[in-house]
């Protein structure tokens, strides 16, 4: 398992979702959105499945908590 990471469009930096799943899983979901709020630079991030991934966790992180 894993944290569902998405891109913060104002700065670049990875960020968490919330989410948790593992890669295959979470590649395999229908297509759906979802929001955010960005503890980088405190906007709301709406978000689509296709455009994150899933930082398993033996991966470093290199993101925000969210």
């Amino acid at each position: 398992m894993g944290s569902v990471m998405i891109r913060c469009p104002a700065t670049g930096t990875a960020i968490r979702t919330g989410l948790e799943a593992d890669s295959v899983s979470f590649r395999s979901t229908p297509v759906f959105i979802a929001h955010v709020h960005c503890p980088v630079c405190g906007r709301e991030h709406e978000w689509f499945a296709k455009d994150a991934w899933v930082e398993e966790a033996n991966e470093p992180a290199n993101c925000e908590a969210a």
